[in-house]
C-alpha cells in the first residue's frame, strides 16, 4: 500500500479544516481555544484511503500569521499540498506568506482548491481564478491542478479525490532502503506508557523493539510500539504519520524540533553552511550578522546570519552563507528551510543546507567559497571527496563522514570506493573503524616527512633514521597513532620510505660509512680484541675522533647489525668474543652441570670484575639461570 502525505496551505478561515472533514469524516481540530476561536492554531492530522488503497495521511496547518511557526514545522515530509483558497475572497496575505514558504521548503505538487464556491457568484469565480492563475504565475503551483468545491456541502469533494489520486500515482516511492529520520512535531506522555513522539517519517524504516538515538540531545531509546494512524503496528516507514512509543527518555526532556534517527546516524550542530534565497516579496534587506528566526524540520532557534560573499543581501537575491545557531539542532545536508526577520516577525526568505556540520569559515575567501559551491552542486562521491579533504589534519572515519553527509554507511562506502579507483582517497582501516584521508593530504604528509628525513640525514651520516614517534610529532601530532603507523606501512610498500625497526630514514638512503666512520670502528675493534674477556669501559677508550656523538653513532650502528654487543652499563665486546664465552660456559655445562662466577673467571682467563657481568649477560640471553647459591649457575 502507498503512503502518501498531503498538506493543507491558505489564509485563516478559508475552509482547510471543513475541507479535511469533507476528505475524511474527521475533525483535526483538537484544542479547546482551536474548537472555541474557530482557527487551528497547532498541527491536526488524520487520514483517509483513496480508491486504489493507497492511503493519504492529512496535516491540517494554522493559517493565522501568528501561528506560521506551526504551519513550517507541518510541512515537513509533505508529499503534495492543497492549496486552498476561499472563491468569495481570493488570495489573501497569509496564502502568500504560506505559498512562499512552500516553494523555499521546495515542495512541487500542488492542487489548488477553489473552496466556498456556493458562496461566489460566477463572474466573480472567474475574477478570483484569473487572480490566482496571475498570483501563482512565478511559482511551482503555476501549472497545478484547480478543483472547484464546497467542503461546506459536498459540491466537489469526490472529484478533488480523483485528482488526489492521480497526482498521488506520478510520485516516487520513498526511500525506505536509508536512515530512518523522524522530526518530532508533537510530544506528549500516556499514562501507563510513557513518552510518545510523533511526526512523519522522512526515510527508512523502524521496528517495534530497535533503538533509536534523540537528536540533539544524544540519548538512546528503545521503541516500545508504534502506531500508523491510530493503528498498532510491527514498523513504521518513509511516508507515513507514526507515533512512536519511547522507553529511557522523559517527557520533559523531548521537545518538537528533535529528531528520532538511527543511533549515530546524525550530528548535533551549533553552525550551518546554506544557500540562502530572499523572496523577492520581502520588503527587507538582510545585512551580514542579522539575527533571524531559523524553521528547517519541525525546529525553531534563533541564528546569526554570516554572509560569507556580500556585505547585503536583497529582496530575490540569493548568496551562500553561515548560520550560527543560538541552540543546538540535527539537520542533514539538503534539507530545506525559512527565515523570518527577528522584528517584527515576517517570512523573508529561506534555502537548503549544504553543510550541516561545517567548519568555521572566512567571509570572502575565495578558497574556502570554492568548496562551498562544489559541495552544493557536486556529485555524492564529489561531496564526500571534498569533505574528506576538509578533515586534511586529522582525517575522517567512514562513520564521521556518513554522519556528516547525511546518508546511510552504506551509501558513504559507495562513494568512497569510485574515489578509491580514482586514487584520490586512501582508506586505513582499524579495529573498529575505517580511517580517510585525502591523496593530496597523504602526499603533502610524505613530502614533509622525507624533509625531515633528509634534513636528519645530511646532520647524522652515521644514524639509521628518526625514531617513528618523533617523526609523528614533527609531521602529523594530530593523527591518531594507528593511522600514522598504517600511513607509514603504505609508504613503505609504496618504496617511498623505509624502516630499521622503530628508525625511518629514506628509502634511498644508505648509511655513509666513510673513513671517518671507519676509523671511530677500527679503534673500538682494536680495543676489544686486545682485551679479549677482559671488559673495557668504553668511557675510557680513547678517540682521536673528538665528536663523541659520531662515536655513539658508530657503535650504535655496529651494535644494530650484530657486531658489537652491550654486556653490561658502559661495558661493550664483539660479538664474536661473546660467543666464544659462551661456547666455553656450555661446554663447563655440559660436562658438570653448574657453572660459578669464579670458575668463569678461571675459563676465560680474566678478573672477577669481569666473569660477573659476563655471566649476567649469559642469563640475559637465557644461557644460565641462577639456581642455589648467588654465584651458582645451571643451563637455562
Amino acid at each position: 500500500m502507498k503512503n502518501i502525505i498531503i498538506g493543507t496551505a491558505g489564509h485563516i478561515d478559508h475552509g482547510k479544516t471543513t475541507l479535511i472533514r469533507a476528505l475524511t469524516g474527521r475533525e483535526t481540530d483538537r484544542l479547546k481555544e482551536e474548537k472555541k476561536r474557530g482557527i487551528t492554531i497547532d498541527l491536526g492530522f488524520t487520514y483517509f484511503d483513496l480508491p486504489d488503497g493507497s492511503r493519504a495521511g492529512i496535516i491540517d496547518v494554522p493559517g493565522h500569521e501568528k501561528f506560521v511557526h506551526n504551519m513550517v514545522a507541518g510541512v515537513a515530509g509533505m508529499d503534495m499540498v492543497l492549496l486552498v483558497i476561499a472563491a468569495d475572497e481570493g488570495i489573501m496575505p497569509q496564502t502568500r506568506e504560506h505559498l512562499d514558504i512552500l516553494e523555499q521548503l521546495g515542495v512541487e505538487n500542488y492542487i489548488v482548491v477553489l473552496n466556498k464556491c456556493d458562496l461566489a457568484e460566477p463572474d466573480r469565480m472567474n475574477e478570483i481564478k484569473s487572480q490566482i492563475l496571475e498570483e501563482l504565475s512565478d511559482s511551482r503551483a503555476a501549472s497545478a491542478p484547480m478543483v472547484e468545491v464546497s467542503a461546506a456541502t459536498g459540491f466537489g469533494i469526490q472529484e478533488l479525490i480523483q485528482v488526489i489520486q492521480k497526482t498521488a500515482a506520478l510520485l516516487p516511492e520513498r526511500d525506505r532502503d536509508t536512515i530512518f529520520r523522524l522530526p518530532a512535531d508533537r510530544v506528549f506522555s500516556v499514562a501507563g506508557f510513557g513518552t510518545v513522539v510523533t511526526g512523519t517519517v522522512l526515510s527508512g524504516t523502524l521496528s517495534r523493539g530497535e533503538q533509536v538515538e534523540l537528536f540533539p540531545r544524544g540519548t538512546v531509546c528503545r521503541v516500545r510500539s508504534i502506531q500508523v494512524h491510530g493503528e498498532d503496528c510491527q514498523s513504521c516507514s518513509a511516508g507515513q504519520r507514526a507515533a512512536i512509543n519511547l522507553s529511557n527518555v522523559k517527557r520533559e526532556d523531548v521537545a518538537r524540533g528533535n529528531v528520532l534517527a538511527a543511533c549515530g546516524s546524525m550530528k548535533k550542530t551549533m553552525m550551518l553552511d546554506v544557500r540562502l534565497h530572499m523572496l523577492p516579496s520581502s520588503s527587507r534587506v538582510l545585512k551580514n550578522r542579522s539575527r533571524v528566526h531559523l524553521f528547517t524540520g519541525t525546529s525553531q532557534v534563533l541564528c546569526r546570519v554570516v554572509l560569507l560573499e556580500t556585505e547585503e543581501l536583497k529582496p530575490g537575491e540569493s548568496a551562500l552563507a553561515e548560520l550560527r545557531l543560538e541552540e543546538e539542532i540535527a539537520v542533514r545536508k539538503e534539507d530545506r528551510f525559512i527565515i523570518r526577520f527577528y522584528s517584527p516577525v515576517e517570512t523573508i526568505g529561506g534555502g537548503i543546507v549544504i553543510e550541516a556540520n561545517p567548519r568555521k569559515k572566512k567571509r570572502f575567501e575565495e578558497k574556502g567559497l570554492e568548496e562551498l559551491r562544489g559541495r552544493e552542486h557536486g556529485s555524492l562521491p564529489h561531496i564526500l571527496e571534498l569533505q574528506v579533504k576538509s578533515h586534511w589534519d586529522t582525517g575522517i572515519t567512514l562513520q564521521e563522514l556518513a554522519q556528516i553527509a547525511g546518508i546511510s554507511e552504506e551509501e558513504a562506502e559507495e562513494g568512497i570506493c569510485v574515489l578509491e579507483k580514482q586514487g584520490s582517497i586512501l582508506r586505513f582501516p582499524m579495529k573498529n573503524q575505517v580511517y580517510l584521508w585525502h591523496r593530496s593530504y597523504a602526499q603533502e604528509l610524505l613530502e614533509r616527512i622525507q624533509d625531515n628525513l633528509q634534513e636528519f640525514h645530511e646532520r647524522n651520516p652515521y644514524k639509521p633514521g628518526v625514531n617513528k614517534s618523533q617523526i609523528k610529532m614533527n609531521t602529523a601530532a594530530s593523527q591518531k597513532a594507528g593511522v600514522f603507523d598504517l600511513f607509514i606501512e603504505r609508504m613503505e610498500g609504496e618504496k617511498q620510505l623505509a624502516r630499521d625497526r622503530e628508525f625511518l630514514r629514506l628509502y634511498e638512503f644508505q648509511l655513509e660509512k666513510d673513513s671517518r666512520y671507519q676509523r671511530v670502528r677500527r679503534k673500538m675493534e682494536r680495543v676489544f680484541l686486545k682485551a679479549q674477556f677482559d671488559l673495557v669501559r668504553f668511557s675510557e677508550i680513547v678517540f682521536t675522533e673528538t665528536d663523541p656523538e659520531v662515536i655513539a653513532d658508530v657503535l650504535a650502528q655496529e651494535m644494530a647489525e650484530g657486531r658489537i654487543v652491550k654486556v653490561a652499563e658502559n661495558l661493550y665486546t664483539l660479538s664474536g668474543i661473546m660467543e666464544k664465552a659462551k661456547a666455553a660456559i656450555l661446554e663447563k655445562l655440559d660436562r658438570d652441570g653448574t657453572v660459578t662466577i669464579a670458575e668463569v673467571r678461571d675459563l676465560l682467563n680474566t678478573s672477577r670484575k669481569s666473569a660477573k657481568p659476563i655471566l649476567e649477560y649469559m642469563d640475559a640471553l637465557h644461557i644460565t639461570r641462577k639456581e642455589g647459591r648467588e654465584s651458582e649457575r645451571v643451563a637455562y
